[in-house]
């Protein structure tokens, strides 16, 4: 199933349809702003294992990331944070970033089985924060990787959907994605380390 959705004020009930088929377990290929991404909602463990399947990955091996809707989310799921790294966060949020953090007790245990740490991003992406804010909670996204041997990611919805379409449940159709990742920051040591430089720049 594809959905074709404003990127801009999108249309709420569509928002609420999209929200509904999260809450059934459904793994959905959404846009943010960097590149397409698979997901699913946080709190159902099997709609995550199948997530890890549909890259034919054990759950410890896939890179997975949590969207939340804002910056005082970030609080729920990972221990605190200095003040220096809170106002470099306040700075750049919602962007192209993933902020790696030591996680706390609300991230569930399939995830802190084998990681004692979260990726977390606030996209700055209009259709990402209302899903989340229907749902009232963040979704698990790990982003979806092209075999062609120039573009890295998969860009074009409707392609997406024609290779997707009996893997997951809905593509969210919000236009041409891109074809640059988020920039990867670590901030479990003292030092702040890029893992990966991407579309946010520092």
């Amino acid at each position: 199933m594809l959905i074709s959705i404003r990127n801009k004020n999108p249309d709420q009930r569509q928002i609420i349809e999209i929200a509904n088929l999260f809450k059934s377990g459904a793994l959905v290929i959404v846009p943010t702003d960097t590149v397409y991404a698979a997901s699913c909602i946080l709190s159902n463990p099997k709609s995550v294992e199948n997530l890890a399947s549909l890259l034919n990955k054990k759950i410890k091996k896939v890179n997975f990331s949590i969207i939340c809707k804002d910056l005082s989310s970030l609080s729920k799921y990972s221990l605190q944070v200095s003040n220096q790294v809170f106002k470099l966060m306040k700075q750049v949020l919602p962007g192209p970033f993933t902020f790696i953090l030591k996680a706390n007790s609300n991230v569930p245990k399939i995830f802190r089985e084998s990681k004692k740490t979260i990726g977390i991003r606030v996209p700055d992406c209009e259709i990402l924060q209302k899903i989340v804010e229907e749902l009232g909670e963040p979704i698990v996204v790990t982003s979806i990787n092209s075999e062609d041997e120039i573009t890295e990611y998969y860009t074009d919805p409707f392609e997406i959907e024609d290779i997707f379409h009996n893997k997951v449940d809905c593509v969210i159709d919000g236009g041409i994605g891109g074809n640059i990742p988020s920039t990867i920051i670590d901030f479990t040591s003292n030092i702040p380390l890029i893992v990966r430089q991407g579309k946010g720049k520092i």
